[in-house]
C-alpha cells in the first residue's frame, strides 16, 4: 500500500525529445507565424489549378481583350484580375501560384540533394581523416572558389536553360555549406568513447557511421537543410531573372520580375514587381525564421540567453 504522501506527490511525466522540441517551438510566436505562412504557401502552390479554374484564366494564356487597356498597357488589380495582368495580358495571380510550385519544388529538391551530398562527403572526411580528409577538404575549397554566375552561364550555353539544370547548379554550389559543418562535427564525434567502444567490439566503419555518428548529427542536418531551402529559392529566382533558369512562358517569380523590368513596364504597372517580390521575400523570410526557431528548439543549450545581473552592492568601510 502506498502512503498518503506518496499518493499526493506530483507525478513525473516523461516526454520524448520530439515532444520537447515541439513544445519549445510552440512557445515561439515568430516560428509559429512562419510555419503558418509556409503551410499557406504550400496550399497556395498546390491549389494553383483551382485558382486557374476559379478565375477562368490559364497561367500562359494571353487575354489581350480584357487584360490590356485600349492603349496596350496591362490592367491593374480589378474584379477579373485580382492582382492585375502583365504586359501580355496574363493573370498575375495565377502565374504567382504556379511560380510558387517551381520555387518550392526547386528549393526543397535542391536542399535535400545538397544535404545528402554534403552529409556523405562531410562524414567521410571527418571520420577517416588523413589523406581522405585532405582531398575532400580541398574539394570543398575548390567548389567554393568557383564563380556561381560564370559556371551557370557556361552550363546554360552548352545544355540550354532548364529546371533540372537549375537544380544541379544550385546543388553544386550549396552542398559545401553543410559539408564543412558535418565534417567538423564528425571529426569530434569520432574520438568519443562510444565510437571507440563500437570499434573495439568489431563494428565496421559503415556501421559506426550510420548507427553511432549519424543519429548524433540529426540536429545540424535538420537545421542546415531548412536554412538551405530559402537560399535555393533565391538562387532559382536569380537564375530565372538572368534568363538562365526556367524557360518562358513557364511562370517563375524570378522570370516575372525580369519581365517586369523589360522596357521599364514596372513604371506604369507597379503590381508586376510588388506581388512577385512580396512572394519571394515572404517565402525566404519565413523559412529563415523557421530555421532559427528549429535551431533554438532542437538545441536549447546553444541559445544565447540574456540574463540580467544585479549590480554589486558597494562595499562600505566601517
Amino acid at each position: 500500500m502506498m502512503s498518503e504522501a506518496q499518493l499526493d506527490a506530483p507525478k513525473v511525466v516523461q516526454r520524448s525529445s520530439a515532444n520537447l522540441t515541439f513544445r519549445r517551438l510552440m512557445r515561439d510566436p515568430a516560428s509559429l507565424l512562419a510555419a503558418v505562412f509556409i503551410l499557406a504557401l504550400v496550399a497556395f502552390a498546390i491549389g494553383a489549378p483551382w485558382f486557374a479554374g476559379w478565375t477562368g484564366h490559364d497561367a500562359i494564356e494571353q487575354y489581350r481583350d480584357t487584360g490590356l487597356s485600349p492603349v496596350g498597357l496591362p490592367v491593374g488589380p480589378n474584379h477579373e484580375f485580382l492582382l492585375g495582368a502583365d504586359q501580355l495580358g496574363r493573370d498575375v495571380l495565377v502565374r504567382i501560384a504556379y511560380g510558387a510550385r517551381i520555387s518550392l519544388a526547386v528549393g526543397v529538391a535542391a536542399a535535400l540533394a545538397a544535404s545528402f551530398i554534403g552529409v556523405t562527403i562531410g562524414m567521410t572526411a571527418g571520420y577517416f581523416g588523413g589523406w581522405i580528409d585532405t582531398v575532400l577538404g580541398r574539394l570543398m575549397d575548390l567548389v567554393m572558389s568557383v564563380p556561381f554566375l560564370l559556371c551557370a552561364l557556361a552550363l546554360v550555353s552548352v545544355f540550354g536553360p532548364s529546371l533540372w539544370l537549375s537544380i544541379c547548379v544550385i546543388v553544386f554550389f550549396s552542398w559545401t555549406t553543410i559539408g564543412r559543418v558535418i565534417r567538423a562535427e564528425t571529426a569530434s564525434l569520432a574520438r568519443r568513447d562510444f565510437v571507440q567502444a563500437s570499434r573495439s567490439l568489431g563494428a565496421g566503419n559503415l556501421s559506426i557511421m550510420l548507427r553511432d555518428i549519424l543519429p548524433n548529427l540529426s540536429v545540424p542536418i535538420i537545421i542546415y537543410t531548412t536554412m538551405m531551402i530559402p537560399n535555393s529559392i533565391v538562387f532559382e529566382a536569380t537564375l530565372s531573372f538572368l534568363g538562365l533558369g526556367i524557360v518562358p512562358p513557364t511562370p517563375s517569380w524570378g522570370g516575372m520580375l525580369a519581365e517586369a523590368g523589360a522596357n521599364s513596364i514596372y513604371l506604369v504597372a507597379w503590381w508586376l514587381v510588388l506581388f512577385p517580390g512580396l512572394a519571394l521575400l515572404g517565402s525566404t523570410l519565413a523559412f529563415n525564421i523557421l530555421g532559427d526557431g528549429l535551431r533554438d528548439a532542437l538545441d536549447p543549450k546553444g541559445r544565447r540567453v540574456k540574463r540580467r545581473r544585479k549590480p554589486a552592492k558597494p562595499v562600505t568601510e566601517g
